[in-house]
């Protein structure tokens, strides 16, 4: 689930987010863009680009944000489906994404607030680029991760199922046994997922996440929709019946499309940033599951698809970066460790409801997941050196 607003996330997590984000940092008066890089200006009422026609290729794009408001920036795609993004670029801060892009045309969209279809300025990439400069080892990566997010698709439809026919059902406790494990393969593999850009709204969104003028009764769908009416209202009704159905159809959508998404070594790369930004935005602070408190369960999914692309990117970032490589695997080996403390069966995907995890308990998580964004913020950047 994207981000909402950052004023919902508590200092701690701030902290976090900065980190995982790479927006630390306050801007400079030009950006802090290296040379070559494509400077975009995020404004309140204007998304500035310092030129339209780019060559294609390995593209950095220097973000910085002069608005009052948290923003975040889109590279997309005719039809809006996501090329990259960052997320959660506070006032007076910059960021940097590395992105791998074809000949063209694009939008670069700003979206001040972080709502709406946002502030968007047409650019065109011209020319050869790194895709067919691409070596074998990067090729083999991308090949295997597309079948791994195939691969957790597939296996949630079912999971998904189990989910659905217990509210069919009108079985609240089965529903919500099965609620969690329903979740595993979307969170592991959100960003593929959020690239299409319609899917996401549907089925992943919070009530707090829908757009001005959409009436909670009527637009919101998916996971959270049906969280609530478990957990808080505890009941199942005709609503929330034709909900689930609703679900499986619009899951089965991704499942179908997730097989033309746009991946290269770049995109898993950022993605798997993005990853550890959902953990600081969402399941570190309990917003995400904040009715049924299974934040833990997504949190370890969110890291596990992290690592999963890190995995299959290490041949080359390893030669590229030995030290942010070591680095890495270093951090994820921690979190890991720290995870297993909160994991009540070690054979399944059963951890502590998150509203019994303590305050000093959510510092200890948000400092890790600190430590593990700053070296992955890198890891694009690593492998095409």
């Amino acid at each position: 689930m994207r981000p909402v607003r950052l004023s919902v996330v508590s200092a701690a997590a701030m902290v976090v987010l900065a980190a995982v984000t790479g927006c630390s940092q306050k801007a400079d008066s030009k950006g802090g863009a290296d040379e070559g890089a494509v400077q975009v200006i995020a404004k309140d009422d204007a998304c500035e680009v310092s030129k339209t026609e780019i060559r294609a290729g390995h593209v950095e794009l220097a973000i910085e944000n002069k608005g009052s408001k948290v923003t975040e920036v889109y590279l997309l795609f005719p039809d809006d489906r996501i090329v990259t993004e960052r997320e959660n670029i506070g006032p007076g801060t910059s960021a940097k994404v590395t992105a791998e892009v074809k000949p063209g045309s694009y939008e670069i969209a700003c979206k001040p607030g972080m709502k709406g279809d946002g502030i968007r300025q047409k650019v065109t990439f011209t020319g050869g680029g790194a895709v067919a400069q691409r070596s074998p080892e990067l090729d083999q990566a991308v090949a295997a991760y597309r079948a791994y997010v195939q691969q957790q698709a597939d296996e949630t439809l079912p999971k998904v199922k189990v989910f659905t026919d217990a509210i069919a059902k009108g079985d609240v406790e089965a529903a919500k046994k099965a609620y969690a494990d329903s979740r595993i393969g979307w969170e592991r593999t959100e960003p593929v997922a959020e690239s299409f850009g319609d899917i996401d709204p549907k089925v992943d969104v919070r009530e707090d996440g829908l757009e001005a003028g959409q009436d909670p009764a009527k637009d919101w769908t998916g996971w959270h929709r049906l969280e609530k009416a478990l957990w808080q209202d505890n009941t199942i009704g005709d609503a929330e019946k034709a909900l689930a159905g609703q679900l499986v159809t619009d899951l089965t959508d991704w499942q179908k499309r997730v097989g033309t998404a746009e991946i290269t070594p770049t995109s898993m790369g950022n993605g798997a940033k993005e990853l550890l930004d959902e953990v600081a935005t969402g399941k570190v602070t309990g917003e995400e599951e904040r009715y049924s408190h299974t934040d833990l369960v997504d949190f370890k999914a969110n890291v596990e698809g992290a690592q999963k692309a890190y995995e299959l990117l290490k041949p080359v970032a390893s030669k590229n970066d030995p030290a942010l490589a070591a680095e890495l695997d270093k951090q994820f080996a921690a979190m890991s460790t720290l995870l297993d403390k909160y994991r009540e069966d070690k054979n399944t995907y059963v951890f502590t409801s998150y509203d019994k995890v303590t305050e000093p308990q959510r510092k200890e998580l948000s400092d890790a997941v600190s430590a593990l964004g700053e070296p992955l913020s890198k890891l694009a950047a690593a492998v095409v050196k």
